[in-house]
């Protein structure tokens, strides 16, 4: 079975209790629980890593990297949280494991809101990007990801 990387980064940690009028009430436990269960109907492993810590976070992207070359993993979901406003760093990990395909996802839509969360370094590189749709972002790009990966 091959497998699909969802990973999250700073704060993510906090959904459930962190403004829930924008991020809404579900957990991030619970809502690893529904990226699971809809990457087994769609025939997928899901791993799911959370980090508030940048370097974490592109290991991670560094190994999916390897693990995509070695047909091993279909792509990577990726909600880089605030790092998405600030790293370069991530747009350069992703960049240097193409083509892997990186789905970027933001529960809110990050351009109705601060000007600040208009510009993405993680855009340019992502092979797609869901923003707005709240939890439901995840279960568009694990979708995406198993479609992608099912005409190759």
């Amino acid at each position: 079975m091959k497998t699909l990387l969802i990973l999250n980064g700073p704060n993510l940690n906090l959904l459930g209790t962190r403004d829930p009028a924008v991020y809404g009430a579900t957990t991030l436990t619970d809502l690893q629980a529904l990226c699971e269960a809809d990457g087994k109907r769609l025939g997928l492993a899901l791993e799911c890593f959370q980090s508030n810590h940048e370097g974490a976070l592109i290991d991670q992207i560094h190994e999916a990297g390897r693990r995509f070359a070695a047909g091993e993993l279909v792509g990577v979901v990726f909600n880089p949280g605030a790092f998405t406003h600030t790293s370069v760093a991530l747009f350069d990990a992703i960049q240097g494991v193409k083509p892997l395909p990186v789905v970027e996802v933001h529960i809110s839509n990050v351009h109705a809101r601060e000007p600040f969360r208009h510009h993405s370094y993680v855009s340019p590189a992502a092979a797609g990007i869901v923003a707005g749709f709240g939890i439901d972002g995840y279960r568009l790009a694990i979708e995406g990801l198993a479609r992608k990966a099912s005409q190759t």
